[in-house]
């Protein structure tokens, strides 16, 4: 994005803009909502294939997220290998177990029970795509110096956002995945050591029976998150 020796601003005319109505801009809000809340993180995959031209075409749109500086402090590794999802669920269950036995503590536990989940994740097999997400924390220029990335967790944040919009925009369902800790993702992803897993994002095509948490559709109501000063 930048050279070591060349880092200056330089302004460039808006490449798109966008005019709408006040009515307009409302509508096209109100048709974003609707398409947005019926996203739905879900652990029942069928065997149906998602082409891997669909899931490049969604990893670009999140690398058009905002970033700290521009620096861009992600990398997506997207695994369709069946050979290779295995070996990431086992070593993911393998920390899950650690959890559910008592690494998590009490409170935590508790909190997890309207969701139902388990230390067992099938869905890392059963879901034709995993994308892991890692977050940069350093870069390097050219000649092998480091320099830092700025407001990487609200960066990355941000575009594994983008991601999960991208991704149910295409008719697509996810399940986003954090066993803790994932350092194991590294070594078996052949990650750097400036790179953290963030998550890992399981994708496809929901089974005719597939199930929800009822509590999932529990969404707080706007006057709960939306404070207005005007």
């Amino acid at each position: 994005m930048f050279a070591k020796d060349h880092i200056e601003y330089e302004a460039v005319d808006l490449p798109d803009r966008t005019e709408l109505s006040d009515a307009e801009m409302l509508t096209e809000a109100q048709a974003f909502y609707d398409k947005i809340k019926r996203r739905h993180t879900v652990r029942d995959y069928t065997d149906r294939q998602v082409p891997r031209e669909v899931i490049e075409e969604c990893i670009r749109a999140a690398g058009t997220a905002p970033s700290g500086a521009n620096h861009q402090p992600w990398h997506f590794v997207a695994i369709s290998d069946p050979a290779f999802k295995h070996r990431i669920r086992l070593a993911a269950e393998e920390e899950e177990r650690k959890f559910y036995e008592g690494g998590a503590g009490d409170e935590w536990l508790k909190a997890l029970e309207p969701i139902g989940t388990n230390d067992d994740k099938p869905h890392l097999d059963q879901a034709p795509w995993l994308i892991v997400v890692f977050a940069q924390r350093w870069g390097h220029f050219d000649d092998g110096e480091r320099f830092k990335n700025y407001y990487v967790p609200e960066s990355v944040g941000i575009a594994s956002g983008f991601l999960l919009t991208a991704l149910h925009c295409a008719g697509l369902v996810t399940l986003t995945h954090t066993p803790n800790p994932m350092r194991f993702l590294n070594e078996m992803l052949g990650r750097p050591a400036s790179e953290k897993p963030i998550m890992i994002v399981a994708v496809g095509h929901p089974t005719e029976d597939a199930k929800v948490p009822k509590v999932a559709k529990m969404k707080k109501p706007l006057d709960e998150i939306l404070t207005v000063a005007e």
